[in-house]
């Protein structure tokens, strides 16, 4: 352990070197995209005094903006928009309590832009748990994560629940406000005039086709949306599915901590969701799902996954195995952001991009997402110039990047360490992974103020990863350098690098690293624009 030590302190002192330049670089930046965002903020917007108050129903067409989608992202936006004096039309495919196992972990990221939407009192009532970190299993050894917490109130921390429970309490706020429309239709296409999205169609419970009109439509219709192709470049990679299915009459090892077994082929992912069930998530590669009507699922999971659970979670594990209709399955879906300017809409959400769900992180980009909308759309009175607001509203693509290429990239790479290969490389990946949060102290704080997206930074991401390299290396050369350690040390870096370098490259290396070259970063409101005319 002293030899890790040194090794760790080694790596750390190295890559401080170049970490002062990386976190310096990043100051700046957040400094001057937090400026422009307050600065819009700032701006007069417009008053509830200009919504209509008379109660009467202004018909389909009367709204300042359209909202296609009432999950986590779509219900949050009207939720703000609405709060700022906009008349928001929300269209929803089923508005029933959603019943998915995706989107039931809210890291502490998340859950402070809850608290900037005013929306942290949609975690209470739903039996949701507390999360402080995750616990990390592999050959018997284990790495504690804790997320930072220390200099936030004691009721910052992560939130593990009921998806439907939560969407339905966001929704509730949504119906709350008199200037919002929320109701239930799907919604089959853009309305295009000279290449601006005017509205959208779409089917009403009675299946009657109908036409909505607004000067602005957000798509934000989830991972499956059918809009999206309209409004964006999307290549989506499945590298894995997640078997779902809910434990009960057990406990995880650490109160208010989650549980992830590093097992062979690929991880095991325990979460609480209520103080009665514990979800588990077991990553399968694409190319090795069974079938679940068959009873192959079942068998694979009992025979090759359950020997490698944890002793005090097994029993459930196999009760929960043969419950029937118990097993899910959703895909992990990868999907870099690609938009391509649309006057007259824009995506945000599962819609725009996708990460692996191994870190439970997409609520909070979808959340992060929402803050700055809302603030860069606060200083506009008029939104009828689809052109204007188009180039205006580029800058939402690279302003989000902090936070969202952070977690993506995180997720994405620690889905591929976290799965077994053949290659010694890749275990040796792991261990370093492992051994260097188990070093504590500031060695794992900056790994995990990551992970829970208190540091939305991707020049810090850049930076630890260097550092773990430097202690893989480091690790692999004690107790004395030979031609065959100076190898393997050259594989590990090979190896991180080719896991690590293309998920940059897919998320913009301009846009992550240098967003102060990108024209759009230095958009500014229209000053004036025409006087406000809603479509009908």
């Amino acid at each position: 352990m002293a030899e890790q030590y040194m090794v760790g302190l080694l790596g750390g002192v190295t890559a401080s070197l170049l970490g002062f330049v990386f976190l310096y670089c990043s100051s700046l930046i957040r400094f001057r995209g937090l400026r422009k965002l307050n600065r819009a903020a700032s701006m007069e917007f417009p008053k509830k005094n200009s919504v209509n108050k008379t109660g009467k129903s202004e018909g389909v067409g009367t709204a300042d903006i359209i909202i296609v989608g009432a999950g986590v992202a779509g219900a949050a936006l009207a939720y703000s928009l609405g709060k700022d004096g906009r008349r928001v039309r929300v269209i929803e495919r089923d508005l029933n309590a959603p019943n998915r196992m995706a989107g039931e972990s809210l890291i502490p990221g998340g859950y402070l832009k809850l608290i900037e939407l005013g929306l942290e009192d949609c975690v209470d009532e739903i039996d949701a748990q507390r999360l402080l970190g995750y616990t990390l299993y592999k050959d018997g050894k284990k790495a504690h994560v804790s997320f930072p917490l220390e200099k936030f109130q004691s009721h910052v921390a992560g939130r593990t629940f009921h998806n439907g429970r939560f969407v339905q309490r966001l929704r509730k706020k949504v119906a709350s406000l008199h200037n919002v429309s929320l109701e239930q239709g799907t919604v089959t296409s853009l309305i295009e005039e000279n290449g601006i999205v005017k509205g959208v169609q779409y089917k009403n419970e009675s299946d009657q086709v109908l036409t909505a009109y607004a000067s602005l439509t957000v798509v934000c219709d989830g991972c499956f949306s059918n809009l999206r192709r309209s409004l964006c470049y999307p290549k989506v990679d499945i590298p894995s599915y997640f078997v779902g299915f809910i434990l009960t009459n057990c406990n995880l090892p650490t109160k208010n901590y989650g549980a992830i077994i590093l097992a062979h082929p690929s991880p095991i992912v325990f979460s609480p969701i209520s103080s009665t069930e514990i979800r588990c998530m077991v990553n399968v590669p694409s190319e090795k799902v069974p079938s679940v009507s068959n009873g192959e699922m079942a068998c694979y999971l009992k025979t090759q996954v359950a020997p490698q659970v944890l002793p005090e979670l097994y029993d459930s594990f196999i009760s929960a195995i043969e419950k029937k209709g118990n097993i899910r399955i959703a895909p992990n879906k990868i999907m870099a952001a690609a938009p391509h300017l649309t006057p007259g809409a824009l995506l945000i959400g599962d819609a725009l991009n996708m990460r692996h769900a191994i870190t439970g992180g997409g609520m909070t980009v979808a959340l992060a997402d929402v803050v700055i909308l809302r603030d860069l759309l606060r200083p506009l009175h008029d939104l009828s110039d689809a052109s204007t607001i188009s180039k205006y509203l580029e800058s939402f693509y690279t302003l989000r990047k902090p936070m969202s290429s952070t977690i993506n990239i995180l997720a994405n790479v620690l889905q591929k360490v976290f799965s077994a290969s053949s290659n010694p490389a890749m275990e040796n990946l792991q261990h370093t992974f492992l051994g260097y949060l188990r070093l504590g102290g500031m060695f794992s704080y900056g790994a995990s103020a990551m992970l829970c997206g208190l540091c939305p930074s991707p020049l810090s991401l850049a930076f630890h990863f260097f550092s773990i390299a430097i202690y893989g290396v480091g690790r692999l050369l004690l107790p004395f350098p030979s031609p065959k350690r100076l190898w393997d040390g050259a594989k590990l870096l090979w190896v991180a690098s080719s896991i690590l370098l293309p998920y940059i490259y897919s998320e913009g290396i301009r846009q992550m690293f240098f967003p102060l070259t990108v024209p759009a970063y230095y958009r500014t409101p229209p000053k004036k624009g025409p006087k406000r005319n809603f479509m009908h």
